[in-house]
């Protein structure tokens, strides 16, 4: 009788054991949100308008998104992350303005390393497209710069998890590196009237890679848990460079961000709520 007990027992504990183990294993994956509200320096200069560099503060929304895929047995994550910035910067002397305002949007596809318990690194590539403009206050007949490119992109990324004390933190380093695209550009001097009212648009899309196009973007993340939310505090440097058309352009800015992270679970595409019971792509 002793003997069946004990089988009983041992029987419930391993069934038990095998249950939480399928159930852990069958857990859905979340979707990693943020959104991010950031303010920095701004430093701008596009020889279209002027050879002078301009300086000022701009800000910036970042919303983004992160889930694992099916792809190599869950092993590949997805990022999404739209950008929008607007900034006002200055000439030396103070005395003109340039507007500016942008969007960019990044698809890229991560495989994850786990070379310790607490740290993933990420490795893969994407896609990056980008528009907007760039207005000078002095300009009376070339006043705006337009920006337009779409590229192929080099992603990486490192995600460690840690505690001080008790309370768990997570931080992040990505970076992103463009290789090869197409982009619009006018040539030096030319209006943009000549080339949307009177069709002189002749090598205004132009092949973009480092001989031409330097554009980077580090961004930098701590994930703290305060209460029931996650609070994301962030610094983003972003460069872009082009020398194509004989024009001379950048767009230097590093800014710092703030924002809030939630978890949740979808269900054919809709939200199905905040849960604990669900694996993460990102912590």
């Amino acid at each position: 009788m002793k003997k069946f007990i004990i089988y009983i027992i041992l029987t419930v504990l391993i069934t038990n054991s095998v249950s939480n183990a399928q159930n852990k294993a069958d857990l859905p994956w979340s979707v990693n949100e943020a959104t991010l509200i950031g303010i920095g320096k701004y430093n701008i200069k596009d020889t279209y308008l002027s050879d002078l560099k301009y300086t000022g503060f701009g800000v910036r929304i970042l919303n983004e998104r992160m889930k694992m895929t099916r792809l190599m047995d869950y092993n590949v994550s997805r990022q999404q992350i739209i950008n929008v910035d607007f900034s006002v910067t200055k000439n030396p002397a103070r005395n003109v303005k340039d507007w500016s305002g942008f969007i960019d949007y990044s698809l890229a596809y991560h495989y994850h390393f786990r070379p310790l318990q607490n740290l993933k690194v990420l490795a893969g590539t994407g896609i990056h497209a980008l528009g907007g403009f760039i207005y000078n206050t002095r300009n009376g007949n070339n006043p705006a710069s337009a920006k337009a490119d779409i590229d192929l992109t080099l992603s990486a990324m490192a995600i460690y998890n840690f505690k001080i004390k008790n309370l768990p933190l997570t931080f992040r380093y990505q970076a992103e590196l463009p290789f090869m695209g197409i982009l619009f550009s006018p040539h030096y001097g030319q209006p943009y009237y000549f080339i949307f009212m009177q069709g002189d648009n002749k090598g205004i899309v132009n092949f973009s890679s480092f001989h031409n196009k330097f554009a980077m973007k580090n961004f930098i993340t701590l994930d703290i848990p305060v209460a029931k939310c996650t609070i994301r505090l962030g610094y983003l440097n972003s460069m872009y460079r082009l020398n194509v058309q004989q024009i001379k352009s950048h767009i230097i800015s590093n800014s710092f961000t703030i924002g809030f992270v939630k978890e949740f679970v979808a269900f054919r595409g809709k939200k199905m709520g905040q849960t604990k019971h669900f694996k993460s792509a990102f912590y």
